[in-house]
């Protein structure tokens, strides 16, 4: 062979190993993210063309899919939409999928590894491919009735079971409906998605887990009370340093009473009646005297900080830095940089109920294959002893008592002994505007002796200064109420 053609063989040579590297790289190495990429309209034929399983709540499904004739072949399609949209997300060939559309895609697609038999049985028998289903903990009572008492307003409800961390209710408002951004025409689909984004309160966040977090004021209280009881050196009846306004150390800022009242006679006041009255400067000075680390160690147990995922992830709640006693005095009362979201505040009250065993939050109960058959469920496990049973005891005593004679009254059920706590949280920000109103809290649980049902409820901005409804006892405990009454009916 004479030179030139010797050079021009190598050259196509090297050509081919380029040319199955190259293959070989996208085939193998970048496959994933090739298939993953939202512009592959090949895998959203492939994903759409096969029958999406459903998503269950109590043996009816939330969402499912129906044939049609389009090149798609199947419609994602969603019973409720706006009640249930949280929970669901959505399935869009333009936007792909959120929420447990997202979490469990691969389950209700027929791809997940549980489901190899059914893949293997299609591919014998010839099957058209189908997917698995996912069947929830929602109790659908408990989710009409947290999304009814919320009505039009911004806000939030998160419901647990005590005893397993199932999620009873997770509403967030204002909501959407998933069946605008699930259509095949994707005109249509691009404009609902850009007036979702348009539309005021941010329909598109689920603010019970995610998105913003907020400060959760007073139902904060919870965590001081937590703290100082499980040292063993306070009890209910303990009387605490209590004046009417404490100066916070090494500095000229002051704590006052919620509207400026008086704490029992204005020296000292009982824990009991400090919580029944949710006064501010006995728990800003109960912080203060415990230190820092007791009310971060305190904090962490009943799960701030952590990385949850139900199986959507949450949002971890933070105490931020507390650099100074006049801090600690603040974050005491769930003030300055404390933010959490309605799933933590739950997880205080659900831990609190079950004896102080704080149980890990979750969502799916089953996941089934196409003939029903279970190929994987959620086992209750725990996420942490929060605090003692005797301190679990102590507090729900307590918190009866806030609920009976105390701030929580609204959330009394006839027959039913109520515990709670109430709180009202400044903001802070965009002053002289609405988005600078308090936050409306409740959390709480029922029946007492016996607890079924954990609920937290966040009205974001919700107490309006300038009204007669200003707290979060007369806006939020209002909510919780109409949300355990549902759980226990």
């Amino acid at each position: 062979m004479n030179t030139p053609l010797r050079r021009i063989s190598l050259v196509v040579m090297g050509m081919f190993v380029v040319l199955m590297l190259a293959i070989t790289s996208i085939q193998v190495f970048q496959a994933g993210d090739l298939n993953a990429d939202t512009r592959n309209q090949r895998a959203t034929f492939r994903e759409q063309g096969r029958e999406r399983g459903p998503i269950v709540v109590a043996g009816e499904p939330i969402a499912s899919s129906v044939a049609v004739d389009t090149p798609f072949a199947f419609l994602r399609t969603y019973a409720n939409g706006p009640l249930y949209a949280p929970v669901t997300g959505y399935s869009s060939i333009v936007f792909g999928q959120t929420a447990v559309e997202r979490s469990a895609n691969t389950v209700l697609n027929g791809t997940a590894p549980s489901l190899w038999r059914q893949r293997l049985g299609d591919l014998i028998t010839g099957r058209q491919p189908s997917g698995g289903s996912v069947e929830l903990t929602i109790d659908p009572a408990v989710q009409q009735a947290a999304f009814d008492a919320l009505g039009d307003r911004e806000g939030a409800v998160v419901a647990l079971d005590p005893s397993t961390g199932a999620i009873l209710a997770m509403v967030s408002t204002p909501s959407y409906d998933p069946n605008l951004l699930a259509g095949h025409d994707t005109a249509a689909v691009n404009t609902a998605w850009q007036e979702l984004l348009a539309a005021p309160g941010d329909p598109l966040v689920n603010r019970a887990i995610a998105g913003d977090t907020y400060a959760p004021g007073s139902t904060f209280k919870l965590i001081d009370l937590a703290a100082a009881l499980s040292t063993g050196d306070y009890a209910p009846d303990t009387r605490v340093a209590a004046p009417d306004v404490l100066t916070l150390p090494g500095s000229s800022s002051t704590i006052s009473n919620p509207a400026g009242e008086t704490c029992d006679d204005g020296v000292t006041a009982t824990l009991t009646l400090a919580l029944q009255k949710s006064c501010n400067t006995p728990f800003s000075q109960l912080a203060i005297t415990l230190g820092e680390q007791a009310i971060r160690d305190q904090a962490e147990a009943f799960g701030w900080g952590e990385e949850l995922s139900v199986p959507m992830p949450v949002t971890p709640s933070r105490l931020g830095d507390i650099e100074s006693e006049a801090q600690l005095g603040q974050t005491a009362i769930g003030q300055l940089d404390v933010r959490t979201t309605p799933m933590q505040i739950a997880m205080v009250a659900a831990g609190i109920a079950n004896d102080g065993e704080l149980m890990t939050p979750y969502l799916e109960a089953t996941e089934r294959a196409a003939d029903l058959s279970i190929v994987a469920e959620t086992e209750p496990s725990t996420l942490s002893e929060a605090v003692s049973p005797e301190v679990a005891d102590q507090m729900t005593e307590m918190m009866v008592n806030v609920v009976e004679n105390g701030t929580g009254w609204r959330a009394q059920i006839d027959g039913v002994r109520v515990a709670g706590k109430t709180g009202t949280s400044q903001t802070g920000i965009n002053e002289g505007t609405s988005r600078d109103f308090p936050h409306a809290w409740f959390t709480g649980f029922a029946p007492a002796d016996d607890p079924q049902i954990a609920v937290a409820v966040v009205l974001v901005n919700g107490a309006d200064p300038n009204s007669e409804q200003y707290s979060g006892g007369q806006l939020a405990a209002p909510v919780a109420k109409a949300v355990l009454e549902a759980g226990l009916r």
